[in-house]
């Protein structure tokens, strides 16, 4: 099987190299080779991937799976096994969502049939995560109550590491509360009496952390009660976390962050290098 495994990603290793070495020619020809290069460096990363990667998406407060989507899709394509959990973020306290959430992803990522990536059948799994803002809080709240030994990297989006400024302003409100649920009330700073911290209160990453904070937003109302830099939810220093391994600003919203091409792209590139790609 061993033998197995290593003819199969040296066959497809060489049709890799193979189609580099033709789009480098096209690329060059047309002048396009400086500009292209960081797209062409990350796809050569990618299609290495161990087969035997195992991605859980985990998305944010008040979402669903469908927004993990265009990453679900991206992930599979260059190898990985994905498990795209939907859980229900706004009818628990982040502890219970955690425990359930990352339980049941844990025992779906064994379950995933290996046809997915047409590769051979290997019993270890790396465990990789990557979160969208509340999501990160979970991974978070879990690995302080668990230890998840075959775990990987993690790549977080726009998470509300030490809380966002918005619960602290609006958790008084009973329709916040209703459309956050316990969960949202628990992503204050701490600063106010009307809201927890569960972020402040889970320590520094002792895993491969990289994360991705943002800069733009779509709703201007909740960016003017935010330090600035920030995504119109999370401010860019509220991402930050001890231990990080890396940790990237990008222009994009909180929103919509995880559609954008060139984080997933970074995503990608943390994965496989366990550190975001940069120009210098």
């Amino acid at each position: 099987m061993l033998l197995k495994t290593v003819l199969l990603k040296t066959v497809l290793l060489k049709k890799v190299l193979l189609k580099i070495v033709l789009l480098t020619k096209i690329l060059t020809r047309y002048g396009r080779l400086p500009v292209l290069l960081p797209g062409v460096l990350l796809f050569m990363l990618s299609v290495t991937t161990q087969a035997t990667d195992c991605v859980i998406l985990l998305h944010g407060l008040a979402r669903s799976d469908s927004s993990f989507s265009t990453l679900q899709d991206t992930l599979v394509n260059h190898g990985y096994r994905v498990v795209n959990h939907h859980y229900p973020s706004t009818q628990y306290d982040i502890k219970t969502l955690a425990k359930a959430a990352v339980d049941t992803s844990l025992k779906e990522c064994q379950a995933i049939p290996r046809s997915q990536t047409k590769q051979p059948n290997i019993n270890s799994t790396t465990i990789h995560f990557v979160t969208h803002s509340m999501g990160g809080i979970l991974v978070r709240q879990y690995l302080q109550d668990y230890t998840i030994a075959n775990l990987g990297r993690v790549v977080m989006l726009g998470p509300p590491n030490k809380g966002s400024e918005v619960v602290d302003t609006f958790g008084g409100y009973q329709l916040f509360r209703w459309i956050n649920g316990p969960a949202g009330m628990q992503l204050g700073t701490g600063k106010s009496t009307d809201s927890s911290s569960v972020p402040n209160t889970l320590g520094a990453a002792n895993f491969e952390l990289g994360i991705i904070a943002g800069t733009r937003t779509i709703n201007p109302i909740l960016s003017s009660i935010l330090p600035k830099p920030n995504d119109g939810k999370v401010s860019v220093e509220s991402t930050k976390l001890k231990g990080m391994k890396d940790h990237l600003v990008m222009p994009v919203t909180h929103t919509f962050m995880m559609n954008n091409k060139n984080v997933i792209k970074q995503v990608l590139y943390f994965l496989a290098q366990g550190a975001f790609f940069r120009e210098n």
